[in-house]
């Protein structure tokens, strides 16, 4: 059980650095990480560390897809966490 909580941890904190990053290398016009990176990183798991690195870094908050669809997944992934399906 320890182990499931730690990859737990571990993709929410990917998913937040994902989206600093991708922020970081917006501001300076380089190479950026695909939409269907940060997708997958949310939809494995990740999805409340990247609505908080999207609100955190400021990214993505225009994409409606992104403002919606990020903060909906953490809802689905809090409520599989606390029934214990995670």
């Amino acid at each position: 059980m320890v182990g499931l909580w730690a990859a737990i941890m571990a993709i929410n904190i990917v998913s937040f650095c994902l989206m600093g990053v991708d922020k970081s290398r917006a501001k300076k016009h380089q190479y950026r990480i695909r939409e269907r990176t940060l997708w997958l990183a949310a939809l494995f798991g990740g999805a409340v560390g990247a609505t908080v690195g999207m609100y955190f870094f400021r990214h993505k908050t225009k994409h409606l897809q992104f403002k919606i669809g990020f903060p909906i997944l953490a809802i689905i992934d809090v409520i599989l966490y606390i029934k214990g399906v995670f």
